[in-house]
């Protein structure tokens, strides 16, 4: 290469000398200096026609993701770009060191090239780290933002120190003093990649997580996690953007532990009229002991009661154990859960009673559904529940429910004796 240029050089200069033109080494070395950009592009050419065939023919012959995320990334074009560099460097060096436009020039296509060459391969890393089962628990998109502006930011401070002619650490010395006002005017940006990077870090969300976060409306799944927001797509297929420290400064739900279960949890209550709460006579005892599910605990408990009242003043009902209605309708629902075909087993089942209240006595069933999309298991708990709704007035009791506008005119009409 050196002595290509230096023939060439030498070449021009005879002719020109030959030619009785005054100053020949400078115009010669112009002459030279104006070919050298089309020298540069016809030899990124070579190089980027010859890189395309190798690459090519690899990618043909053997399917190969790491390969083509190079061809993606344009990481092969821009290691082809070096060739301008390289031959302004052996122009510049070669021939005339006092030519310090075109040293200059030389140097900061160079740092240019340099930057380009990062950026895809950063891409390329991120390419081929999507393509792996890792990239959903640890995307490092927000990563590879901030990695690209570090590296834009190095590359323009030696960029700018290389034209004013200064060390690039004196005009860093410079800039620290105006970090105070970067940091006002930029303090979203540096909040939002800092939040990004605590976000991803300490594993708090994923791409394809299912959060929400009430007060900016959003709830659905991540699609995109980057440098300042992240991307909500929510169940009505509209995008919510949620800046990167909203998720660290304020709270949210992250319903990964659920999908990962693959069993979502049911918590309803029945409320029950508290006037239609009684104790079980004989006849609701002989009607309990028909249903199978309950067979065996009305054997036992009366067996118990029987026993438990032979100590006691048998004169006084309150004296006595006897069963209850809510407590033999509470014991079915437990049962019925437990060989319900579409509740998980092995996680926790609690039929309780909360807190009576205006609306009657809360009967609260928590279970898990073996299902978490949203259709199958609504379609399990309404299943659930129409069966239990329907069964209550076998247990002689009744759901409550205010009075209506019906209620009350069928009252004014027939009106109680």
């Amino acid at each position: 290469m050196t002595s290509g240029v230096i023939f060439m050089y030498q070449l021009i200069f005879d002719q020109l000398t030959n030619m009785g033109v005054n100053d020949s080494r400078v115009v010669a070395y112009t002459i030279l200096a104006i070919l050298s950009p089309f020298v540069c592009l016809l030899l990124r050419g070579l190089v980027r026609e010859a890189a395309d065939k190798i690459l090519r023919s690899i990618l043909h012959s053997a399917e190969n993701s790491r390969f083509q995320a190079l061809v993606d990334s344009n990481l092969i074009k821009r290691v082809s770009n070096l060739a301008i560099p390289i031959v302004l460097f052996f122009l510049v060096h070669e021939l005339y060191e006092g030519y310090v436009f075109l040293r200059m020039t030389a140097e900061i296509s160079l740092i240019i090239v340099v930057m380009l060459i990062i950026f895809s391969c950063v891409r390329s890393v991120v390419i081929i780290y999507s393509s792996c089962e890792a990239s959903r628990n640890f995307p490092i998109h927000g990563i590879a933002q901030v990695i690209n502006v570090l590296v834009s930011i190095i590359g323009a401070i030696v960029i700018v120190s290389t034209l004013m002619g200064v060390n690039p650490a004196m005009l860093l010395g410079s800039i620290g003093a105006m970090t105070a006002i970067i940091t006002l005017v930029f303090k979203d940006a540096i909040l939002g990649f800092i939040a990004g990077i605590q976000l991803t870090t300490n594993n708090m969300i994923r791409i394809g997580d299912w959060i929400e976060v009430p007060n900016h409306s959003a709830n659905g799944f991540v699609v995109d996690i980057n440098m300042t927001t992240v991307k909500v797509e929510n169940f009505d297929k509209t995008l919510t953007s949620i800046p990167a420290y909203t998720l660290i400064s304020e709270s949210f739900i992250n319903w990964r532990g659920m999908i990962e279960t693959g069993a979502r949890r049911i918590k309803r209550p029945i409320n029950i009229d508290a006037t239609t709460i009684c104790i079980c006579n004989d006849e609701m005892i002989e009607k309990f002991k028909s249903i199978t599910l309950l067979k065996d605990y009305i054997e036992n408990t009366l067996a118990e009661n029987d026993s438990f009242n032979k100590t006691c003043d048998a004169t006084q009902a309150a004296n006595c154990r006897s069963l209850t209605n809510i407590g033999v309708f509470r014991v079915y629902v437990a049962a019925y859960l437990r060989n319900h075909a579409k509740i998980r087993q092995d996680l926790n089942q609690v039929v309780r009673q909360l807190d009576p209240d205006e609306t009657g006595i809360p009967l609260e069933i928590i279970a898990f559904a073996a299902a978490t999309a949203a259709v199958d298991f609504e379609a399990i708990q309404a299943d659930v529940f129409d069966h239990l709704y329907g069964v209550i007035g076998e247990f002689g009791l009744r759901l409550f429910q205010r009075p209506t506008g019906s209620d009350v005119r069928a009252c004014s009409i027939n009106p109680p004796s």
